[in-house]
């Protein structure tokens, strides 16, 4: 064989891998509304820029009849681009081998990349679609799933690690992605849980379909565990170029800053009267987060999951920096267990990749009741304060409203190391609101008034005193724990340059193997 025979053979092979499981399996999976592996890396990655790995690798198992099902790249598709210009790593499984199940050969060319990854410090992309262990190889399935597991542990806070689930992902798969920083799921096409709906019925006799067990809005709404819903993979896959752009390729970098046309002193006089008058009533913090942040852009995570606490991505003069703000539209932006997980770990996904924080809060305290009690409101609540408290990115506080309580600790306040705190005219510091704090020092008073009138003269002008003296900033920043109150319309400039000067900011934590965050 001379050498262009030989070139001809590694075309020819070349061709083989590139058509997975064969045309009729690429066929059914463009049936379901799904793309194939290597389609959806074309259409995540810069065009040209993808260099696989392991194209000639197969499984070894000659058990059940596998040694007759052998394909080129078995399941899983890897390799390395570039997003953006930036360096990224990818691994898509493929459903058209044998459904994507993870074999020995599989796990190997995952971790190969993702070790690849760690070393020269680049963000993974796992796009999962898979029918889970390849049962036919037993205890070696699982321990490539273990394998993997162990990578992702040890990537974890060190280089940015997302997931889209664009099919089955189940068993043993599910928790590779929830080690993840990320999980995007689509939703007609995406679904996840560690038992399905037959075994689930076998024991519990709960008659449940997948969707409806583990689907993309049960995971984006009910149980957290997915951060983003799209309505098809093309917009998933847009997601994660957009997230990309917002994140540092690994933590030893800072994110990358862009050009903006959105001038810094951007006044915008509707601020001065978006709180309402009467403290009780609503509206809607991301009205506020569009005014400020650059070109109006914000990309929310978990926008579905514990509505009363906004969490995403934005830019200040081309900076990014993460947005965490209660919402006083939904609960009246209580904080309770899901609100305070959710914020919790979006803190500690910022402060991994050195992003910086903004935290807006209207926050009338923590959510009362034997449901959140039982549930562990305490220990959740403790996992928001640790993060904030350990985080040592730059922190920007604004208060615009309500601060309560112990919610008020909770919210990234200067005793958890905040760096600048800000508060508006309207800003309510104090450990209660005026009506509870009057029934607690006045009750007595107040219950040995007879006359209804009276009674409720009294109340209203205790109340009123108490406003006058607590229901202000003055009295916090009397203190020093509000740097300056700030005219609601010039909040984008005074955060801007904010976080100009914190732009070198250097804190550390004391020396510790790691910290036991209250889980």
């Amino acid at each position: 064989m001379d050498i262009q025979e030989k070139i001809n053979q590694l075309i020819q092979l070349r061709e083989k891998a590139r058509q997975g499981g064969g045309e009729k399996r690429i066929a059914d999976q463009h049936a379901k509304g799904k793309f194939t592996a290597r389609e959806r890396i074309d259409m995540l990655l810069d065009d040209g820029s993808f260099e696989e790995y392991d194209m000639f690798m197969t499984h070894r198992c000659t058990d059940f009849g596998l040694e007759n099902q052998n394909f080129l790249s078995d399941g899983v598709v890897t390799g390395h681009g570039t997003i953006d210009g930036r360096v990224v790593y990818v691994y898509s499984q493929d459903f058209t081998v044998l459904g994507g199940s993870l074999s020995e050969a599989v796990s190997r060319k995952i971790c190969k990349i993702m070790d690849q990854a760690m070393k020269v410090g680049a963000p993974v992309i796992g796009i999962n679609d898979s029918g889970g262990a390849r049962i036919q190889e037993g205890v070696q399935s699982l321990a490539g799933y273990a394998e993997i597991f162990e990578r992702n542990i040890l990537a974890s806070g060190v280089i940015p690690q997302i997931s889209a689930i664009f099919g089955p992902c189940a068993g043993g798969a599910v928790y590779s992605p929830a080690l993840t920083d990320v999980i995007i799921m689509t939703e007609e096409t995406s679904y996840m849980f560690v038992t399905g709906p037959k075994v689930t019925r076998t024991v519990t006799g709960e008659d449940i379909s997948e969707m409806e067990l583990g689907g993309a809005v049960v995971h984006t709404s009910k149980s957290g565990v997915a951060h983003f819903r799209a309505e098809d993979e093309e917009e998933g896959i847009l997601l994660i170029r957009k997230l990309l752009e917002y994140l540092p390729s690994n933590n030893l970098e800072d994110p990358v800053v862009t050009e903006t046309d959105d001038p810094i002193d951007r006044r915008e006089d509707a601020l001065n009267e978006i709180i309402p008058s009467s403290s009780s009533q609503p509206y809607d913090v991301k009205d506020i987060i569009y005014m400020i942040v650059d070109d109006k852009e914000f990309l929310e995570m978990h926008r579905h999951y514990a509505r009363n606490m906004v969490v995403g991505f934005a830019k200040f003069n081309g900076m990014p920096v993460g947005i965490v703000a209660n919402q006083p539209n939904y609960l009246a932006g209580v904080l309770d267990i899901d609100a305070s997980k959710k914020a919790a770990r979006f803190v500690r996904f910022c402060d991994c990749f050195n992003v910086p924080l903004v935290t807006l809060v209207d926050v009338p305290g923590f959510l009362p009741g034997s449901a959140q009690e039982h549930g562990g409101i305490i220990t959740n609540g403790a996992k928001l304060m640790f993060a904030y408290g350990e985080a040592t990115v730059p922190k920007v506080t604004i208060t615009l409203r309500k601060s309560y309580g112990g919610a008020h600790d909770v919210m990234s306040c200067k005793q958890l190391r905040g760096d600048l705190n800000y508060a508006w005219p309207s800003a309510e510091i104090a450990v209660m609101g005026p009506k509870g704090a009057i029934e607690v020092l006045e009750g007595k008073k107040i219950m040995a008034i007879e006359d209804a009138e009276e009674k409720a003269k009294y109340i209203a002008e205790r109340e009123a005193n108490y406003r006058d003296k607590f229901a202000n900033p003055y009295e916090a920043a009397k203190f020093g724990f509000i740097d300056d109150v700030i005219e609601p319309r010039n909040t984008r400039f005074r955060i801007i340059r904010a976080l100009q000067t914190l732009s070198t900011k250097k804190e550390t934590l004391p020396p510790k193997k790691h910290s036991n965050i209250p889980l």
